[in-house]
């Protein structure tokens, strides 16, 4: 889960695959996961031409170890998954299907604790194994919706005036659908976490924190709020999901490790991307 208002070289380079990709789905049907992976593949390589990836071994070393505890267990489809740091300061997340993950640097130094940042990666991960994008993409291209594949998986490129001519994607009908999915990836975020020994509390938690920051500071989670709704409701339903779980398997998951403490040490000590 980004900001790419105005005409920014982020969005120009972002439409012409745009609508190549659009012009894939003609036929409305969701694409089969080698189609899948071959559209997200051109799609990141846009994304970390034009957004600041953070090239630090350390950093991609740490950021991979924990995506992949995670994704390994619960990818029927045997994905190959990278996962990476946006070297900026806004809140937020996105996936990209076929198995990309990006965090942004703003985002992981508000967390506290591993289990945070783990709930706010399994979750962009169910979207990739929900294929909530791909889905998307087809109800869209059946509903005659002119939308591009970018406004999808990032909205917040459809902010400005970037995306006068996508607005027709926060349709009541495609809002709704947006909504759904990011319940689903939270209720299946849960599960994944858990599956892979760590404690899922760290979601509904990660949750807290965010509402916390947008009550001080109105404006400074918009690139996150844009691509994920977020309702006070989340904590609670996320707080349901867990509570099914045995005390016990609860009591036995990871919460922290010294190197989640290590890497978020390692962040803050980099320098931060310049403005383009």
């Amino acid at each position: 889960m980004t900001r790419a208002p105005h005409a920014t070289p982020v969005a120009r380079r972002i439409l012409p695959i745009a609508a190549l990709l659009a012009a894939a789905l003609g036929t409305g049907c969701v694409p089969n996961t080698a189609e899948e992976v071959q559209m997200g593949n051109q799609y990141a390589q846009q994304i970390e031409q034009q957004l600041p990836v953070l090239r630090d071994p350390e950093i991609e070393r740490y950021i991979n170890l924990l995506g992949d505890s995670i994704a390994r267990v619960v990818d029927d489809r045997n994905l190959t998954w990278r996962f990476n740091v946006i070297n900026q300061d806004e809140i937020n997340a996105f996936a990209v299907p076929g198995g990309h993950i990006y965090v942004y640097r703003g985002l992981i130094e508000r967390t506290t604790n591993m289990s945070e940042l783990a709930g706010v990666i399994g979750h962009e991960i169910a979207h990739v194994t929900q294929r909530h994008s791909m889905k998307q993409m087809a109800a869209a291209q059946r509903a005659n919706v002119g939308v591009t594949f970018g406004c999808i998986v990032v909205p917040s490129l459809c902010s400005g005036a970037a995306g006068m001519g996508t607005q027709a994607v926060l349709s009541a009908g495609f809002a709704k659908f947006s909504r759904d999915d990011e319940t689903e990836a939270d209720r299946y975020g849960v599960k994944f976490v858990s599956r892979a020994g760590i404690d899922p509390r760290g979601m509904p938690s990660m949750f807290r924190i965010l509402i916390r920051e947008r009550e001080r500071s109105p404006g400074a989670l918009d690139a996150w709020f844009a691509s994920h709704p977020m309702e006070e409701s989340r904590v609670r339903e996320t707080e349901q999901d867990i509570a099914k779980i045995d005390p016990i398997v609860l009591s036995s998951l990871t919460r922290d490790t010294r190197g989640f403490q290590n890497f978020k040490a390692r962040l803050l000590s980099l320098p931060r991307a310049r403005s383009r």
